[in-house]
């Protein structure tokens, strides 16, 4: 009498865990490990994964953070709604990127946004108590998690000091000096879209558009597409004074 084969819903189970640890491996916390070393891990502590459609909220504003969350397929934004019940959407986050993982061990550890699943997305929730065994355990996971966290300290400061700025004008002249900041770098490749800009300054894509619009008329700059020349140094930083 030969060997049964595992049943198939065991063999979906596997390869799904497999595709699971293939894609965490790119995450911020698990840089520098191979997937067989996730899996290895993985049996040590508690898990879960759980889907999400597209449109549904899969966490409000002021809950509390219990896990360790990371997006494993799809893209989630993260949105405040103001008194008026206008939507201010903060970020786009994808896959394998992490939720909300600095507030996880503050005080004050909530959803700083609302967090809205944009397309049809999976999200792996780790227990906080298996994360600290993680962190204690596994050096490589410790030295990635403090980086994760102080990157994400810096951009709050970077899109707090944007914020100090009255004029999209201002957010502008500030970002590009900061992107090239040689005095002789005058060509300037954009890492965002326009799109991708405009919800960093918080400002429409029309908004913005207007503004490099007219900043190339008075030929500050020379905008083609994502390359941005620079053509007055000077006024820029009049800009910021």
């Amino acid at each position: 009498m030969g060997t049964k084969a595992p049943p198939i819903a065991n063999n979906i189970y596997i390869l799904a865990q497999k595709k699971m640890y293939e894609v965490l491996v790119k995450s911020p916390f698990f840089v520098g490990l191979k997937s067989e070393d996730l899996e290895v891990i993985f049996k040590q502590i508690s898990f879960t994964v759980r889907s999400f459609n597209k449109g549904q909220t899969v966490a409000q504003r002021d809950e509390e953070v219990k896990f360790l969350c990371i997006l494993v397929e799809g893209v989630v934004k993260g949105e405040m709604v103001d008194f008026s019940g206008k939507i201010l959407k903060v970020e786009e986050i994808q896959a394998p990127q992490p939720l909300a993982h600095a507030v996880i061990f503050s005080d004050a550890n909530k959803f700083p946004v609302d967090v809205v699943a944009l397309t049809d997305c999976r999200i792996l929730f780790i227990p906080k108590a298996d994360v600290l065994r993680l962190l204690q355990s596994n050096v490589i996971i410790l030295n990635n998690f403090l980086r994760a966290v102080s990157n994400r300290a810096h951009f709050l400061t970077t899109k707090l000091w944007l914020l100090s700025f009255k004029t999209i004008k201002e957010k502008v002249a500030h970002y590009l000096l900061t992107l090239g900041k040689s005095e002789t770098r005058t060509t300037i490749i954009l890492p965002k879209s326009h799109q991708e800009l405009a919800e960093f300054f918080g400002v429409t894509r029309p908004s913005l558009a207007r503004v490099f619009s007219e900043m190339q008329e008075e030929g500050i700059i020379y905008v083609n597409r994502r390359e941005i020349t620079i053509l007055n140094r000077s006024q820029l930083l009049k800009m910021i004074k």
